[in-house]
């Protein structure tokens, strides 16, 4: 399907994730894959934040400890599975390189400063690949503040905005927001606030997901 967007108004994608979550990554790689299937129709893409692990500590936990209190005896089959669902997309996790399991409320913030300033897209982007890819600790604000600097934000402007708290309360409201919506699991796509489908779906079906938001809106009267 190749026809043009009825109206100008571009496609709304809310993408409610955590930055910790592998499928969340795979998810928006698969839904950029979708966006190209439909190149004439304008999607705006926002984060909305969520927490997997709302209890971890500030500086997160030491990744084997995690994984084995979560997962158990079935840990090396379940990061397996998503090592091998990223392979077709083009996305190589290093799992084996990350020391912790962060707490993500900084980086949430970030993201948010980041929307402000019209930079999420390539923000969003570039921690997901420091945490699954360079394995670095993104609960550590020097690291987020490197991490913003590579993707375009101003360093400074960043480690300032960081040592704060603003946007905090953003963060926790949009994860509260979600759980209201009966949201427990990540991610999930919200197109144009009426049409939802969980988890790091096929782009073929998240494409079809934008045709039914496209085929749901008004054909503008024709002068």
């Amino acid at each position: 399907m190749s026809e043009h967007l009825p109206g100008t108004a571009p496609i709304e994608v809310d993408f409610v994730a955590d930055l910790a979550c592998p499928w969340c990554f795979l998810g928006l790689v698969r839904l950029d894959r979708a966006r190209a299937m439909r190149p004439d129709w304008p999607v705006r893409v926002r984060w909305r934040p969520f927490f997997l692990n709302p209890h971890l500590p500030p500086e997160g936990m030491d990744r084997a400890t995690y994984v084995r209190r979560k997962f158990g005896g079935s840990a090396k089959e379940v990061y397996q599975r998503i090592e091998e669902s990223g392979r077709p997309d083009g996305v190589t996790f290093a799992f084996d390189r990350m020391p912790r399991t962060p707490n993500t409320a900084l980086a949430q913030r970030l993201i948010l400063f980041a929307e402000e300033q019209g930079e999420a897209d390539a923000v969003i982007r570039a921690l997901f690949r420091a945490l699954f890819q360079e394995g670095r600790d993104v609960t550590r604000p020097e690291v987020l503040a490197a991490v913003a600097e590579e993707a375009g934000l101003d360093r400074e402007e960043v480690s300032e905005f960081l040592s704060g708290d603003r946007l905090a309360r953003e963060v926790i409201a949009a994860h509260q927001q979600a759980e209201r919506l009966g949201i427990h699991g990540v991610p999930v796509f919200i197109v144009d606030g009426k049409h939802a489908i969980t988890g790091a779906q096929p782009p073929e079906i998240l494409a079809d997901l934008l045709d039914v938001a496209v085929a749901a809106r008004p054909v503008p009267a024709t002068p």
